[in-house]
């Protein structure tokens, strides 16, 4: 095989500027849409409160036992994206299920400093 042969077959086809222009749009207008991640389903949960029991007091466990929690009856609950806070809100009932009025939503910049001090 001669050498006009071989730089034949392993030279790229030319790109025209046009189909440059058309990838990196593609890149950049994807980067910007957020079209691609809203439909990512994430865990949301509410935290009545937390509690720290001995090892005898959770054996001792039996129906109709009470834990007492660390929150006070009119505390905000918090919500939990993720496992992450993102939200304080108010226990309510619709249509006879628990629900949650958001009362206060935690800032982005306060959300990422708990990201940066918490190793997960």
């Amino acid at each position: 095989m001669s050498e006009d042969q071989m730089n034949e077959q392993t030279e790229a086809p030319p790109v025209s500027q046009n189909q440059t222009s058309d990838v990196s749009g593609n890149a950049l207008s994807g980067l910007n849409n957020l079209d691609v991640v809203l439909n990512i389903p994430v865990d949301v949960s509410l935290e009545l409160g937390r509690a720290t029991v001995d090892l005898q007091s959770l054996i001792e466990l039996s129906q109709g036992s009470v834990i007492e929690l660390n929150r006070l009856v009119d505390e905000p609950v918090d919500v939990l994206v993720n496992g992450k806070l993102v939200a304080k809100a108010e226990v309510v009932v619709v249509d006879n299920k628990f629900g949650a009025r958001i009362t206060n939503i935690v800032s982005p910049e306060k959300r990422v400093e708990k990201l940066k001090n918490k190793p997960n």
